[in-house]
């Protein structure tokens, strides 16, 4: 295990302990991933970021609040001393956005499953046709860490005093305003400053994950400096957020990420590549 990533070899040898627990976190939408690995790792229990969100909010999957989170917590039987293993069916997609939720709300004991049910199946984990239905209740209680999230005022600040670096999961040409965007009224672009460091660059063909110091100093990031991490509605943005920390870096999400920032009047933007 590399701080937030678990092999499928080592969560094997989890799948009996009975502190562990193994969540499928696995979400897409119509221009996501497509088709992924079928059945669950037994045992699972399903965390669907579009339940387990601030449903006052008009933007998708923001974070909820600690009270609600631990109230979504406590009815999948999590514990405060849960070892929390996330996976996705597409390798890696929205598992670390489930990671950086517990990470978030005071949870450290989470690692998500590199590679994903792919790379559990592969490694002849055994796999059933349905998720786990009862379980313990549980007694986790969530207490928000606020480094770890960032909103649409603290990115402003951000750019406006440079005091974090702000680094955009998104495909290049989205970040470039070559295409647009897949979500109706919504501006196409990126923040004023942001630099580019796609998600799929920091995966290889089967999605294990391939944090690299060098990838991130490629895209121009500093990793001595504060980063704020952002995509499309904050889902992969956790990907990067996870790297960084298989690097030994914290990072915060900003939670609205283009989804607010693009489909607001007031928001200043920047087309084209990042500045070299």
């Amino acid at each position: 295990m590399t701080a937030g990533l678990v092999s499928a070899i080592e969560a094997r040898t989890r799948l009996d302990d009975p502190d562990t627990i193994f969540l499928d976190g696995s979400w897409s939408f119509p221009g996501g991933p497509q088709n992924g690995a079928a059945g669950y790792i037994p045992g699972s229990r399903i965390f669907d970021i579009d339940t387990v969100k601030d449903t006052a909010n008009p933007l998708p999957h923001m974070l909820p609040d600690a009270a609600s989170f631990t109230t979504h917590a406590r009815a999948l039987g999590i514990r405060a001393n849960s070892r929390l293993i996330v996976w996705d069916r597409y390798g890696l997609f929205s598992a670390a956005r489930v990671w950086w939720m517990f990470r978030t709300m005071g949870h450290d004991d989470v690692a998500v499953l590199d590679g994903g049910l792919p790379a559990w199946i592969a490694a002849d984990g055994p796999v059933e046709d349905t998720p786990a239905t009862h379980w313990p209740d549980g007694d986790f209680l969530a207490r928000l860490q606020p480094g770890q999230l960032a909103d649409r005022d603290r990115v402003s600040a951000a750019i406006g005093t440079g005091s974090h670096q702000i680094l955009d999961a998104r495909g290049e040409a989205r970040f470039a305003a070559q295409v647009a965007e897949p979500r109706a009224g919504m501006r196409s672009g990126h923040m004023p400053g942001a630099r580019n460091l796609p998600f799929t660059a920091l995966l290889d063909a089967d999605g294990h994950l391939r944090a690299s110091a060098e990838a991130f100093e490629k895209a121009g990031i500093d990793l001595d400096r504060p980063v704020i991490t952002t995509c499309g509605s904050g889902v992969t943005a956790c990907i990067l957020s996870l790297a960084l920390d298989c690097l030994g870096r914290e990072s915060a999400v900003y939670d609205g990420s283009w989804s607010e920032w693009g489909s607001r009047p007031d928001t200043e933007i920047e087309t084209g590549r990042a500045a070299p």
